[in-house]
C-alpha cells in the first residue's frame, strides 16, 4: 500500500459524498485525507481488525469478503469509484466486520473515523448522503438474502452480471460486448454459488453466444438476453 498526503479539493469533489459541499468545506476535509494506493488482490483490511478509518473509491475495484473458519469465502459486496467502504468506523469503534480487497490497481481517499464522524456533524448535507449510501447497501442485502432463498443458481449468477454490466456502463462501457474484469470464482462468491454450478451456467451462457470467456474476464455481448434468466 502506498499512501500520500495533499488531497485536493477537486479530488474530493468528484467523489458523489462530497460533491455538493463548498469549497472551504471541502477544504476541511481535504486537511484530514490522505490517498491510499493498493495493488490488485492487496488487501486493504481483514474482518476483526480496529476500525480507524473509512474509503472512498477514486478509481479502480474492491469487494468485501468474509471468511468461514473452514475456509469458505463469501463476497458480500463489489465496490468501483464513488462507492465507499468501511463506512462502519464512522459511526462506531467496533472491529472490521469484513475483509476489504482490491480487485485491480485501487486508489481511495482515506478519512480517520473519528474525523469523519466531527466532519458529519458540522455538514449534515453529507451525513444525509452516507444515509442514503447506507440505505442503498441494506436494500442490495435484503435482495441479495431473498435471492439466496428464492432464485436458482443460474438466475442469481444472471442477475449479478447484469449487475456488473450496470456498473461498467457507469463508468462508461459500451452498450453491448461489455468487459467484466471478474473470475469464474468472484461471480460464484457475489451470487452466493459453488464454483462448478456457475461455471456450469457461464458454459451454457457461451454456447448461446450471450458471452465469451477468458482467463479472470469475460465479454458480455448481449446484455438484455441475461434478464432471460433473471426471475
Amino acid at each position: 500500500m502506498t499512501v500520500t498526503s495533499g488531497v485536493s479539493i477537486d479530488l474530493l469533489r468528484e467523489a458523489p459524498l462530497f460533491s455538493g459541499l463548498a469549497d472551504d468545506e471541502l477544504a476541511d476535509v481535504a486537511a484530514v485525507a490522505t490517498v491510499s494506493r493498493f495493488e490488485g488482490e492487496q488487501i486493504v483490511f481483514r474482518e476483526g481488525e480496529s476500525s480507524t478509518s473509512c474509503y472512498v473509491i477514486r478509481s479502480g475495484h474492491a469487494c468485501a469478503l468474509r471468511e468461514h473458519v473452514d475456509g469458505r469465502v463469501i463476497t458480500l459486496a463489489r465496490f468501483g469509484p464513488g462507492d465507499i467502504f468501511g463506512e462502519l468506523a464512522m459511526l462506531d469503534n467496533e472491529r472490521r466486520s469484513a475483509s476489504v480487497k482490491a480487485l485491480d490497481e485501487l486508489e481511495a481517499i482515506a478519512i480517520p473515523g473519528p474525523e469523519m464522524r466531527r466532519l458529519l456533524a458540522e455538514h449534515p448535507e453529507m451525513a444525509l448522503k452516507l444515509i442514503v449510501a447506507l440505505g442503498r447497501k441494506l436494500r442490495e442485502t435484503n435482495e441479495r438474502l431473498a435471492g439466496l432463498s428464492f432464485q436458482s443458481v443460474q438466475s442469481r449468477v444472471a442477475k449479478v452480471l447484469s449487475q456488473l454490466v450496470w456498473a461498467a456502463r457507469s463508468e462508461g462501457a459500451p452498450a453491448e460486448d461489455v468487459l467484466i474484469t471478474s473470475t469464474q470464482a468472484e461471480l460464484a462468491r457475489l451470487a452466493g454459488s459453488s464454483r462448478e454450478s456457475a461455471s456450469r451456467f457461464l458454459a451454457g451462457l457461451e454456447r448461446a453466444g450471450i458471452i465469451t470467456q477468458r482467463r479472470g474476464r469475460l465479454i458480455v455481448h448481449d446484455p438484455a438476453a441475461l434478464e432471460r434468466y433473471v426471475y
